[in-house]
């Protein structure tokens, strides 16, 4: 065919795939690429947030009363592998509020990678009143100092997975003589040449090898089942076990807030605080700024902490540096409450006062009704209000209220604490930061806030 005849017909075909190319929607390279990480985002998908119009950046989760945001647990719990019939017991909880959050938490932590479908509801044990060394009296239900109604509901809301028992006796067929397994989850996995006070880290496969262990019949036992119940309780001590960072940050700056106080001790302790600003407001400080103090020098207190002039010398010069000319002081020792206050007018001219002198009457009375534990909630709720706090390492309340604060920093993507240092400008603890187990530097990696 001469070459001028098929010159037409080949410009029109030309012409019509331009059209068709420009005219149809072109494939797009977010089919291919996580757009979300691409772009930076670094939220979780829409439909894990809750309500759309509700940020994270708008929750304070330093808060005593801060709002579960529970997407994260409900990621741990759609990742589990579940045992029908295994049932957790978290009950061996006992000291103060740091020791007692930590010990439910670790526990349950390890309930949920083991994929226990049941769970006991904690209980807690009582201090001896005369004799703070002596933690364990009488078991108190888990309301003594938190909210059971919030637990529950974050549990049936986020991991449905888990059925919640009031008690050991309302497990169905659990019978009147219940055979209790006794474990430690560190014995899960080989620890040669690691010290004996180090977290487990073993943690990723716990799971694992713990059901191979359940499901092993030389074990002596039938592996567990809705009609072969296996309840497992750990044996005293595991706490400070599960390294927090290893569930990321929206986890670890989460889990804590299962654990919120009973209303008794938020109201107590609000009012408090409300009283503690305007104390300080009518001392002349105008925004109502004071300082927290937590002087741990108890009787019950061991002999390698900083002891009550190391503590006043260092929180003195944190008060003057910082210009306080009001403070709060949170401790068990009257006397050396008492010591404190002369010290902070003498050395900082600033002004000291506690909860029983901010509360009168029926405040007052409601107080005095509440045990030694309870009262130090109402501290620790004021504490975290106040504008710079100053506590003591290894104590496990001032460690977790230096990390509950540091939410303030970053929220739910908080990133960890600063170990021994003030860089966060909202706290700083006095004590001896050279030597990781003896002292008790891994208390940082084995909290929740």
């Amino acid at each position: 065919m001469p070459r001028r005849n098929i010159l037409l017909p080949t410009l029109c075909i030309v012409l019509l795939i331009a059209v068709w190319t420009l005219r149809s929607p072109r494939p797009s390279i977010d089919r291919w690429l996580d757009v979300a990480a691409t772009r930076g985002a670094t939220s979780p998908p829409a439909s894990l947030l809750g309500p759309p119009a509700q940020s994270h950046n708008d929750v304070d989760l330093s808060a005593p009363d801060a709002p579960f945001v529970g997407w994260p647990l409900q990621r741990v719990c759609d990742e589990a592998t579940w045992v029908q019939g295994l049932v957790y017991i978290c009950d061996n909880n006992s000291g103060g509020i740091g020791n007692i959050r930590n010990y439910i938490q670790t526990c349950i932590r390890y309930g949920l990678e083991a994929g226990a479908t049941g769970l006991v509801m904690p209980k807690i044990r009582k201090r001896n009143e005369t004799d703070l060394a002596d933690l364990f009296t009488d078991y108190l239900p888990f309301d003594y100092m938190f909210d059971e109604k919030h637990f529950k509901d974050a549990f049936a809301t986020n991991c449905p997975q888990v059925t919640i028992y009031d008690d050991i006796k309302d497990i169905p067929g659990v019978g009147s003589k219940p055979n209790i397994e006794h474990i430690t989850p560190k014995k899960f996995g080989n620890r040669e040449g690691c010290d004996f006070r180090d977290q487990n880290r073993h943690t990723d496969r716990f799971g694992d090898r713990f059901r191979k262990w359940l499901n092993d019949p030389k074990n002596g036992q039938s592996p567990p089942s809705q009609d072969h119940l296996r309840l497992i309780r750990f044996n005293w001590g595991v706490l400070w076990d599960w390294q927090t960072y290893r569930d990321g940050p929206e986890f670890a700056n989460t889990f804590g807030n299962i654990l919120r106080f009973n209303d008794q001790i938020l109201r107590l302790g609000k009012k408090t605080l409300k009283r503690m600003h305007a104390y300080a407001k009518a001392n002349g400080v105008k925004d109502g700024k004071f300082l927290g103090v937590h002087l741990r020098t108890e009787s019950d207190a061991l002999g390698f902490w900083p002891t009550y002039n190391t503590q006043t010398d260092a929180y003195l010069k944190q008060a003057t540096k910082r210009g306080f000319e009001v403070a709060y002081i949170a401790t068990g020792d009257p006397l050396e409450a008492q010591n404190f206050a002369g010290a902070a007018i003498e050395m900082a001219q600033m002004r000291v006062v506690n909860k029983a002198d901010l509360l009168d009457d029926e405040e007052l009375e409601e107080l005095e009704s509440l045990s030694w534990d309870q009262q130090g909630l109402i501290d620790f709720i004021v504490l975290l209000g106040s504008d710079f706090f100053v506590g003591t390492m290894p104590s496990s309340f001032s460690v977790y209220m230096a990390m509950k604060r540091h939410l303030k920093t970053g929220g739910l993507y908080t990133r960890p604490y600063k170990v021994g240092t003030e860089g966060d400008g909202l706290s700083y603890l006095v004590g001896n930061y050279e030597k990781y187990w003896e002292g008790w530097l891994f208390m940082w990696d084995g909290m929740w806030p």
